[in-house]
């Protein structure tokens, strides 16, 4: 028997125990192949797009799936054919695990691999982390070692929300100098914040509404400038700090279905709007005309699910390794424990306590 913390369905979360892993959308049993590694987490993470798909039903019905896809763990078995990793090896695993035989990795896109948004397989269509134990295809390609002088409660940070916030800089092609908003300073937006910062913004427009979010993205982040929403509509408030010019880029981590609308009214023409946020719910995306310049005013808009694999975890890991990053700031509640304490971890994801970002559980066997 396995045991581990499952969505039972929507609105429903519980500890339960099955007697497999499997494909949760076919019922499939799931097996270490040749290529696959069976891991046991040491240190997990919740995340906003789990409270989507349990809270939401974002991707539909999902019945005793175990949750997560944050997670550092050690290896217990591994398939005849992998190369790079043995039994007992402390490994970071990726949010994103693809295919990376597919068609769609050979075009640069392996987060697709398999169908949209598929290479997304832990808590999705397939059991996550919060459990005992949990699968790992391509181990080679989606397994990267952890460092010894790596924290694996900070490592844990890596896995998602780190890579989701660089990559919305790394999307909205940002160049030395130019001038940045950031749409919500949870942990993506302010690894976000981190990414433009790194990048070579010059001026960073931090947009929330918790006056704690944005001291942490000015003190270790970069951020520039504060954008209370609450106090007016954001784009109003940049277009004015701004000049009435608008900024280069706009990164969104945060918001609902009329957000990139709004941001197409305060980012220049010529400029980017890069999204990774997660909507969970509603039908259309509304972008008023005007916003666009009636759809003639070069407004980029683009949306990205991260890239996985090891490569892009051992690069990112080595920002911490240097000090180019410090992670610790948005880990606001840490955690040591089972599965209660990872209950414990979504509830506070989903009441948000004061001073509160990020919580990671150490998992205690």
């Amino acid at each position: 028997m396995i045991k581990g913390f499952a969505m039972l369905k929507i609105g429903s979360v519980g500890i339960i125990e099955k007697d497999h892993l499997e494909e949760v959308t076919t019922g499939n049993k799931i097996v270490c192949g040749p290529f696959d590694a069976i891991v046991r987490p040491i240190a997990v993470a919740p995340c906003t797009s789990d409270l989507h798909t349990c809270y939401e039903g974002g991707i539909g019905e999902r019945t005793n799936m175990f949750l997560g896809h944050e997670a550092v763990g050690e290896i217990l078995e591994v398939g005849n054919l992998v190369k790079d990793f043995k039994v007992g090896d402390k490994v970071i695993v990726p949010a994103i695990t693809p295919n990376w035989n597919a068609l769609e990795a050979q075009r640069g896109y392996a987060q697709h691999s398999g169908g949209p948004l598929s290479g997304w397989k832990f808590s999705n269509f397939k059991d996550g982390v919060f459990a005992e134990k949990f699968h790992v295809n391509d181990a080679d390609g989606n397994l990267a070692h952890l460092p010894q002088d790596v924290p694996a409660i900070e490592a844990v940070m890596l896995c998602d929300m780190v890579t989701t916030g660089f990559h919305c800089a790394e999307n909205a092609e940002i160049k030395p100098g130019e001038t940045v908003a950031i749409i919500g300073l949870g942990p993506v937006g302010l690894m976000a914040c981190a990414g433009a910062n790194a990048m070579g913004a010059s001026e960073i427009y931090a947009v929330d509404c918790v006056d704690f979010r944005y001291e942490v993205a000015n003190k270790h982040y970069g951020a520039t400038h504060y954008v209370n929403f609450s106090k007016a509509p954001f784009q109003t408030q940049i277009l004015e700090l701004t000049k009435g010019r608008g900024v280069d880029k706009v990164l969104i981590a945060g918001g609902g279905l009329t957000t990139i609308g709004e941001a197409c009214e305060c980012v220049v023409n010529g400029g980017i709007v890069s999204n990774v946020n997660y909507l969970g719910h509603g039908e259309n995306i509304t972008i008023p005309r005007l916003a666009w310049n009636v759809g003639m005013g070069h407004k980029t808009v683009k949306g990205g699910l991260t890239p996985g694999g090891r490569y892009r975890m051992e690069k990112l890991a080595r920002l911490l390794q240097t000090k180019k990053l410090d992670v610790k700031p948005i880990i606001t509640h840490k955690l040591e424990g089972k599965f209660e304490e990872i209950a414990q971890s979504l509830a506070m994801m989903k009441d948000k306590p004061a001073n509160f970002i990020k919580p990671a559980v150490s998992i205690k066997w």
